[in-house]
């Protein structure tokens, strides 16, 4: 595990202990699964993840089913988990798109720590924990699973292996970020500090965690990374070149921001 940080900015927050819930039943963790026609896995992967954290989280917590905009049986199976199990809550959107759904359950949540995984569970477990506590002990301000770090393990195709790496020099040399893992869906972040980061992310859909994170490092905020377990979903229906477009645009869009704020300010001092 490693923490990683930018700049020191104004948005950067004194380190400090997160402040936990007043009442026991108040989650200390809302954790956010975006879903789009995802009816075959959603019903297992959600039980499997709420059996882990209720065997395993030593907090309260609340899993938040973001639909955004599914046309199958997604939104009927979500509102009978939500039904089901008092820790489930279900929520529907009318558009498409990751970052939305995101923006709109953390949005809507009070927990202290907000996060996200993706329903096909690719990521371990296991690593949920160590991705969680240093941001409720103020130890750090976003956490990030990240597949390319020393002692991830990864089991996947040698295509999603070269575009995933490729993307991510292309992250580093293009906007000089420091984060090893811009796209692995595993995240975390304090909400005071996503309340502060939210208003300034443009993006709805699969350029919002590197928007985020970008965002995150230039404010000089603590990012912490975790190696994880991952394994690909062989039947995930993620566009990938739709996608890496998408993301090309963001990272355009992202340096035209920067360069037109550098020329207001000035450089920054090293």
């Amino acid at each position: 595990m490693k923490l990683r940080s930018g700049r020191p900015s104004a948005l950067a927050p004194a380190p400090r202990r997160t402040p936990l819930p007043n009442h026991a039943e108040d989650p200390v963790l809302d954790l956010a699964v975006p879903v789009f026609n995802e009816e075959k896995d959603l019903e297992p992967n959600v039980r499997r993840l709420h059996t882990h954290l209720r065997d395993t989280f030593p907090y309260p917590f609340r899993i938040t089913i973001a639909d955004n905009a599914s046309t199958d049986a997604t939104p009927e199976i979500a509102a009978r988990l939500a039904g089901e199990l008092p820790e489930v809550v279900s929520l529907r959107l009318p558009e498409k798109g990751r970052g939305r759904a995101l923006r709109a359950a953390w949005s809507d949540s009070r927990a202290p720590v907000v996060g996200y995984l993706d329903v096909d569970l690719s990521t371990g477990l296991a690593a949920l924990l160590p991705l969680v506590a240093p941001l409720i002990s103020g130890h750090s301000d976003l956490a990030i699973g990240t597949r390319l770090a020393s002692g991830a393990r990864v089991v996947r195709g040698a295509k999603r292996e070269v575009i995933s790496r490729c993307y991510n020099v292309l992250l580093r040399c293009t906007l000089a970020v420091g984060f090893s893992d811009a796209q692995c869906g595993f995240k975390a972040v304090r909400r005071d500090v996503a309340e502060r980061l939210l208003p300034l992310v443009r993006d709805g859909e699969w350029f919002f965690d590197t928007e985020l994170l970008v965002l995150a490092e230039r404010a000089g905020l603590r990012i912490h990374e975790v190696p994880v377990d991952w394994v690909d979903d062989p039947d995930s229906s993620v566009d990938i070149v739709a996608t890496a477009l998408a993301d090309l645009r963001g990272i355009a869009r992202m340096r035209r921001t920067l360069a037109r704020g550098r020329r207001r300010t000035g450089p920054v001092a090293p």
